[in-house]
């Protein structure tokens, strides 16, 4: 590839001694999304346009640093989460937020009979309840992590959630939204059963993230049947701006 990317899927699928959900944008990109991976060296994000998500490994090098900053461009942002090993001399840390994961711990999962499939027509509607809610990174195509199901009021769409992070066993529902004008009906505890209904049929097991200080969110998980597993980070670092020499 001329942009020094190999979009050749990953040959492995397995965190060895560790649980997939310990780093589950590596283990996502390395097994049942290893579709979108896109690698340089050890570093792997998805496409631009799918998911912001880069992953390094546990304990990120220096050539791995390097690398990360070849994929993101001169001065470019890489979001990382779980990642706490500091990143070397010349980057700049630009985003940091404690997170919580939670797993089904017995979640009253079930079908939705108004829950209607997104699929690449709605995604403008979408982007744009996305944009107004402000869910998480929601792009063009992320659509296309797995099943998205929505909820309509006068053939305009009002709330949605869906499936992104996907490592093997396990799959994250996310951009869990709602317009505000129909807050308080229970369209996302709905839709967010609803998704889970459909990861558990695949024999998965349904997991999400939220930041640590919404509580209120994190608080309405728990009364679904979600369970708290661990504290995770999210952030983000700039690289170094005349980018890496190669």
């Amino acid at each position: 590839m001329t942009d020094g990317i190999d979009r050749l899927a990953p040959r492995a699928s397995r965190a060895p001694g560790g649980h997939p959900l310990d780093d589950p944008v590596r283990l996502s990109l390395l097994g049942p999304h290893a579709r979108f991976a896109e690698r340089r060296g050890n570093v792997l994000r998805y496409p631009a346009d799918v998911s912001p998500f880069v992953a390094l490994p546990p304990e990120p090098g220096d050539a791995d640093w390097a690398a990360a900053a070849a994929m993101a461009g001169p001065g470019g942002i890489v979001p990382l989460v779980g990642v706490t090993a500091p990143p070397p001399p010349g980057w700049e840390i630009v985003m940091s937020i404690p997170g919580v994961q939670l797993v089904d711990d017995g979640i009253a999962a079930a079908p939705d009979d108004e829950a209607v499939r997104l699929g690449a027509p709605d995604v403008p509607q979408m982007l744009d309840l996305a944009g107004r809610t402000r869910p998480g990174p929601f792009l063009p195509r992320t659509v296309e992590l797995g099943t998205y199901l929505g909820i309509r009021s006068g053939g305009r769409l009002v709330a949605m959630a869906g499936e992104r992070l996907h490592p093997p066993g396990w799959t994250e529902i996310s951009a869990v939204c709602t317009d505000e004008a129909c807050r308080g009906r229970g369209l996302a505890t709905r839709l967010t059963l609803a998704v889970a209904a459909g990861i558990r049929a695949r024999g998965e097991t349904p997991f999400l993230h939220a930041a640590a200080s919404n509580v209120n969110a994190v608080r309405l998980y728990e009364s679904l049947g979600f369970r708290l597993r661990r504290h995770v980070l999210f952030s983000a670092a700039r690289g170094p701006a005349a980018g890496p020499v190669t």
